[in-house]
Parts: structure tokens; C-alpha cells; sequence
């Protein structure tokens, strides 16, 4: 009868049944739970714990996941804890005590749960974090290390999956593949990397950016491609330490994408303390830099766009650093990194790219006294490099101009379910999404449930009487022989 709230473990579903002097009988049904599933998505400057639930009897449907809760792990990524694998391990417990007061506990047991990661960790700090998940009463099916191909084509079933563009009940009563053009494209922004996923609607050339799907009896040939170090986390790495090796004065950086006023000091070890940068050989790794902030948008942005490498020259087929991409093509959702990054701006609801630009020129340019004097200051440091990323990564990098533009939806949820790779991952890991379609679900109307009902009932009285009526002339026959 429905399924339980967020808590309400007790509220059970039921079946119904004939009682007693005909009367209706509620009793509690296990095959007819609500089924759950745990994703852990381990990034690399977060963690988070997304937990999903669906009808146990409509597994091959479409639409009937649900997102019940997600959880951010506190601290950074696992992949900060080299050092300290055990703490890994110990920063996931609390977002699993609170699945466990989510998910009732007759199926804890049952419940699948995953560890993804986009990006190699220390082996250590992987046993660390299975370790401490093997602790909880759920099922763990392991933790695999995504790549980034596979990242941006969970996250391209995702989105399609919540629209219900891949296969959709229709009013007519029947499952409908809505047509190719509603099958929308994919942008996501992490820390470490970036992927575009989308149907390109012709032949893709590089095989290494294709991947094939066949989903509800249909098959898909979507162009996908991760750029590593193209994260935000990294790119703005990058960005300081080409500032670095361009200043005249190498104890000196000036930052134009810092508000102007802004100080600070740094190690060369901590500039280059990432695989997407490359020390100088002259450089000493305990030399102190100071970091000043310019607040100058122009510069901003000439700097961020020297990160990406226009050996594409003239070739259409082409995203940056010579990477094969057809022509952006459809609707496009913008979800993670891109979508927090434009909602610090409130530039999330479909404004034109001039206003955009006019809006991120007029923060760039604000001072770090007069307007920023508020606690989270690391965040505010990088807000105008960070958005300004944001622009050249899609118009620079993806090739996007003022007229496709308009076809970039920033989202954080669909459905209320948060877009990212996670539901997609355990879609595909539950095989909840069929190769063909599913099945045509044929319901009845009351009038011709209650004929048929009335007809089962005769037919079964008609048996019985018949039954009776067999062992009554048995039974005669053995009195006549007597």
C-alpha cells in the first residue's frame, strides 16, 4: 500500500487477502519492500554517500529510482588521507549510521552499496575505506576505480534516465522511445578532471571516445571524453604555477583572478605538489612565495585561456590539446562544479552569455576589503577564477558560442535527485536497466476487475462441486460393491 517515509521503517508495505467471514485481512509482504541502494562517490576533494530507494516490483520500469538522502563526508577526499589511511575509514562512519537509520533494518543485509572513485588512491587507504564499510550490515559489493570515460557515461544515463528520455509510459498505454533529439548531452566538473558526454548524431572517428549502450532495446553511440587535470581543483593549480613561471620576479606572483588586495604566502612545494604541474628544475621546494591579488577580469581570463592548448587550429572535430570532439549538438545539462560555480552568481537560470560576462567582469573587479569580509574565505579567494574557468571550459574548451549557449541547463537535482555519475553507476551495477524494453503492463479497469473476479469465483465454485460430486459417486460405488 505505499512505501515508507525517510524513517519509517515500520510502516511496512502489505498485500491484501481474504480473511475470516469474508473480511479483508493486511498482512505484511517482505517481497513487496521498497529495495535500497548505497553509492559512495569518492572524489577527489569530496566524499559523499547518496542513498536510493525503489519498488521492489517494478525493477525494469523507468523513473522509479528515488533519491532518499545524500550524506557529504566531512573533511576533504579520501585521497588526502595517505598519510592517515585509517582516517579514510573512519570519516565514512558517520554518513553510514545515518543510512542505517534510513534503511530498516530486515534489509540492511540485502541492501547493495558501492564505493566509486574517479581517480588512483593509495591501496592502503582503498583496504582502509572497505574495511571500515565491511563493519556495516549492508551488502558491499567492492570499490573499483572509475575512469573518466565511464564517469562521464553514468553520468549521460543518469540525466536521460531522471528525464525519462531513454524510454517513457505513455498516456496511451504503452512504452514510448521518445525521439533521439530529447536525448540530452552531459557536463560535468570535478575536481580532478572534466567530461562531456552527448549524442553527436553522426559517425564518431576516435573510437577512444566512443561508447556504445544499449538501453531499453535500443542502442546508443554517445561521444564521451574526460579531461584529466581539467578539474577545477587541478586547472586552478595549474593556472598559479603558470603565473609562477611567467613572473619576472620568481619570489613574486601576481594573481589577476584574486581580488585585488589579497595576500598571501606559499611553498614552491606546495605549488607543485600535483602530477598536472611541473616544477622548474631551478626551483627550491621550501622557497616562500607571495601571492598578491590584481582584480583584473581581463587578465583573468588571457590567463586561464593559455591553459588550454589550441593546437586544434581550424579542425571543427576538435575540443582542446588536439582532442578529437564532433560539434556540440541538442540540449546539454551542466551539473556539478559548473552548476555550483555559476549559482554563486545566481547566473543559473538561463540568462544570455553577455549578461553572464557582464556580471562575472563586475565581481572579478571587486575588492577584497570592501567585499569580502565574510568567513569562508578560501572560496571567495577563488569565486572569480573558478567562474571564469567555468566560461572558458565551455566556450574555449567545448566550443560552445552565443547560440548554444542557451542550450546548457545548469542543474544541482532532477526530480529531486542530485545529476551526477552515482545513480548511473548503480543502474548499471543492479542491472535495473534492461538491454530491451520493458515489458507492456496491462492494467485493468474496475468494471472488468470485478467481471473477472466474479468469473474466477464461479470458476472455482464449479470445481469444487465438481470435485465433490467425483469422491460422492467413489464413495457409491464402494457402498455398491459391499
Amino acid at each position: 500500500l505505499g512505501a515508507p517515509t525517510p524513517g519509517e521503517g515500520a510502516a511496512l508495505p502489505a498485500q491484501v487477502r481474504w480473511g475470516p467471514a469474508g473480511t479483508l485481512a493486511v498482512t505484511p509482504c517482505p517481497l513487496c519492500l521498497p529495495q535500497y541502494g548505497l553509492v559512495f562517490d569518492a572524489g577527489s576533494t569530496h566524499t559523499a554517500l547518496y542513498i536510493y530507494r525503489w519498488p521492489a516490483d517494478k525493477e525494469n520500469g523507468t523513473g522509479i529510482v528515488s533519491q532518499v538522502e545524500a550524506c557529504t563526508v566531512s573533511g576533504p577526499g579520501i585521497s588526502s588521507y595517505a598519510d592517515n589511511p585509517a582516517g579514510a575509514g573512519a570519516s565514512l562512519k558517520p554518513c553510514l549510521d545515518k543510512a542505517m537509520k534510513i534503511v530498516p533494518a530486515e534489509q540492511q543485509r540485502e541492501t547493495p552499496t558501492y564505493l566509486g572513485q574517479n581517480s588512483t588512491k593509495a591501496e592502503q587507504v582503498f583496504a582502509e575505506v572497505a574495511k571500515a564499510i565491511g563493519e556495516y550490515p549492508v551488502d558491499f559489493r567492492g570499490a573499483r576505480i572509475l575512469t573518466g570515460n565511464e564517469e562521464g557515461s553514468f553520468g549521460w544515463i543518469t540525466v536521460n534516465y531522471l528525464l525519462e528520455t531513454l524510454v517513457k509510459w505513455s498516456f496511451s498505454g504503452e512504452w514510448i522511445h521518445p525521439p533521439a533529439e530529447d536525448v540530452v548531452g552531459a557536463l560535468d566538473l570535478g575536481g580532478a578532471s572534466a567530461q562531456i558526454t552527448f549524442l553527436p548524431g553522426t559517425t564518431i572517428d576516435d573510437s577512444s571516445t566512443r561508447a556504445l549502450l544499449r538501453l531499453y532495446g535500443t542502442n546508443y553511440s554517445i561521444y564521451t571524453h574526460s579531461y584529466l587535470c581539467y578539474g577545477q581543483k587541478q586547472a586552478l593549480k595549474m593556472l598559479m604555477a603558470s603565473l609562477h613561471q611567467g613572473s619576472p620576479t620568481p619570489q613574486q606572483i601576481s594573481h589577476p583572478c584574486y581580488p585585488k588586495g589579497y595576500q598571501e604566502n606559499v611553498t614552491t612545494a606546495d605549488l607543485y605538489n600535483s602530477p598536472c604541474v611541473h616544477a622548474p628544475s631551478t626551483a627550491s621546494p621550501a622557497q616562500v612565495l607571495t601571492v598578491t591579488g590584481t582584480g583584473e577580469p581581463a587578465a583573468c581570463r588571457t590567463a586561464i585561456q593559455r591553459l588550454f592548448n589550441s593546437s586544434c587550429g581550424a579542425n571543427r572535430t576538435c575540443g582542446f590539446n588536439g582532442v578529437y570532439q564532433p560539434p556540440v549538438r541538442g540540449q546539454f545539462f551542466a551539473f556539478s562544479g559548473l552548476y555550483h560555480n555559476l549559482h554563486f552568481l545566481n547566473l543559473t537560470g538561463g540568462q544570455s552569455l553577455s549578461l553572464v560576462n557582464a556580471t562575472i567582469e563586475q565581481f572579478c573587479n571587486s575588492s577584497w576589503e570592501e567585499e569580502f569580509p565574510t568567513t569562508n574565505r578560501t572560496q571567495l579567494r577563488d569565486a572569480c577564477a573558478a567562474i571564469s574557468y567555468t566560461l572558458a571550459l565551455l566556450l574555449q574548451g567545448y566550443k560552445f558560442n552565443h547560440t548554444t549557449w542557451l542550450n546548457i541547463h545548469f542543474v544541482r537535482q532532477v526530480t529531486n535527485t542530485d545529476v551526477g555519475w552515482t545513480l548511473g553507476y548503480m543502474l548499471n551495477l543492479t542491472n535495473m536497466i534492461p538491454s530491451e524494453t520493458p515489458p507492456r503492463v496491462i492494467g485493468l479497469q474496475r468494471t472488468n476487475w470485478i467481471a473477472a473476479t466474479v468469473s474466477l469465483a464461479i470458476m472455482l465454485i464449479l470445481i469444487f462441486c465438481l470435485l465433490t460430486a467425483m469422491c460422492c459417486q467413489k464413495n457409491s460405488f464402494g457402498y455398491e460393491s459391499l
